[in-house]
C-alpha cells in the first residue's frame, strides 16, 4: 500500500470513528473526491484492516460504516498541520470578536498540546507562528465593532436551549435602551455583527439586532419552538453583507472591465453568484441579494473598473463616486 493510500485509510478510520452514525459512500466521495467504485474499494479496505467495523442500513437503504474501537486511531496523536489549522481558527475568531469561540478553541488547543511530547508540542507551536505570520494574522486585527463578552455568552446559552432572550437594546433612533423579549436564531458575523431573532410581541418577522447596541442580556425563563423551515445559511445569503432589507432584495448585476476581469474572477462576491464572460474580455457577475449600501462600500474600491447594471438604485449610488486614479484593484 502506498503512503498516500495509507494516510487516506487512516483518515477514513477517523471519520468512521468520529461520526455517530458512521460514514456512507457519499461521505467518502465528498471527502476524497472519489467516484462510487473507488469509494467502495476504500470501505472494503477499511473492513479488512479494522475487523471491528459495524455496518448498518438506514431507512433510505444507505449503508453506514461505524468504527467502535478507536484505540488505533487515537495512537496517531495530533498532527502539526492540525494544530496549525486550530491556531489559525483561534486568530480568525479573535479578529472577528467572537470571544466565546476563542475561549473554547484555546481550551481545546491546550488539552491537545498537553497530550503531545514536549519537543513535538514546541515544534508544532513554532510552525503555527510561522504560518500565521505568513498569512498576516499576527498583525492584522481588522476593523470591527465591539460586543460585551457577557452578552455574547448569554446569547450562546440562549441559542443552545433554545431559550427566550431578554435584552435592553439601544436602537438607532432611541435615546434610552428599551427592553425586548426575543426568540434567537443565530448570529451574522462581519464588520458589524447581528443577532437574528424574532420579537413575538411585534410580529413573526425575522429581525436583526446589532450586538454592539445590546446593552444587557439575560436568559428568559421559557424554551421556545424554533421554526423548522428556517435556515440561517439561506437567510444570510439574501444579503451582500450583514444588513437585510426585503425592499432591496433582487437581482444584482455588475460588469467588470477587461482590465479588472482577471482580479474579479478570483472574488466570491456572493455564495450563489454566477459569472458570464463577455465579448472583448469583460466579466459580468450576477446574484440575488440586498444591502445596497454595503455593496456601494465594496464597489468604491474598484473605481471605474466596474459598472452596475442592476439594480438601478445601486447604480445611482455608485456612479457619482467612481474614480479612475486608484493605483491598484482590491
Amino acid at each position: 500500500m502506498s503512503l498516500t493510500k495509507a494516510r487516506d485509510l487512516l483518515r477514513l478510520a477517523e471519520m468512521a470513528a468520529a461520526r455517530y452514525a458512521g460514514i456512507t459512500l457519499a461521505d467518502i466521495s465528498d471527502e476524497f473526491g472519489t467516484d462510487h467504485r473507488t469509494s467502495q474499494r476504500m470501505v472494503r479496505a477499511l473492513e479488512t484492516v479494522f475487523d471491528n467495523v459495524e455496518i448498518t442500513t438506514d431507512v433510505e437503504r444507505r449503508r453506514h460504516w461505524k468504527l467502535r474501537d478507536t484505540r488505533l486511531v487515537a495512537m496517531q496523536g495530533v498532527r502539526d498541520s492540525e494544530l496549525v489549522a486550530l491556531e489559525m481558527s483561534i486568530r480568525r475568531a479573535t479578529r472577528d470578536g467572537a470571544e466565546n469561540e476563542v475561549r473554547s478553541l484555546e481550551s481545546l488547543r491546550d488539552r491537545l498540546l498537553a497530550t503531545m511530547p514536549g519537543a513535538h508540542a514546541r515544534r508544532a507551536e513554532a510552525d503555527a507562528e510561522a504560518l500565521l505570520e505568513a498569512h498576516g494574522f499576527a498583525s492584522r486585527p481588522g476593523p470591527r465593532t465591539r460586543a460585551a463578552p457577557l452578552v455574547l455568552e448569554t446569547i450562546a446559552e440562549a441559542l443552545k436551549g433554545p431559550f427566550t432572550l431578554e435584552i435592553t437594546y439601544a436602537g438607532m433612533n432611541t435615546v434610552d435602551p428599551t427592553p425586548r423579549s426575543l426568540e434567537p436564531y443565530g448570529l451574522l458575523l462581519g464588520i458589524r455583527r447581528y443577532l437574528v431573532a424574532k420579537e413575538p410581541a411585534r410580529d413573526q418577522a425575522m429581525r436583526h439586532y446589532r450586538l454592539d447596541r445590546i446593552r444587557q442580556a439575560r436568559l428568559g425563563e421559557t424554551l421556545f419552538r424554533r421554526d423548522p423551515d428556517f435556515n440561517l445559511n439561506d437567510h444570510s445569503a439574501r444579503a451582500f453583507g450583514s444588513f437585510h432589507s426585503d425592499a432591496e432584495f433582487g437581482e444584482v448585476v455588475w460588469r467588470f472591465t477587461p482590465a479588472a476581469a482577471k482580479v474579479a474572477r478570483d472574488f466570491v462576491f456572493h455564495p450563489r453568484q454566477s459569472f458570464t464572460e463577455e465579448p472583448g474580455g469583460a466579466l459580468t457577475v450576477r446574484f440575488q441579494a440586498c444591502g445596497w449600501l454595503e455593496m456601494a462600500w465594496h464597489l468604491y474600491q474598484w473605481g471605474d473598473a466596474v459598472e452596475v447594471l442592476a439594480p438601478r438604485e445601486l447604480a445611482e449610488m455608485v456612479n457619482s463616486t467612481q474614480r479612475g486614479d486608484f493605483a491598484a484593484l482590491p
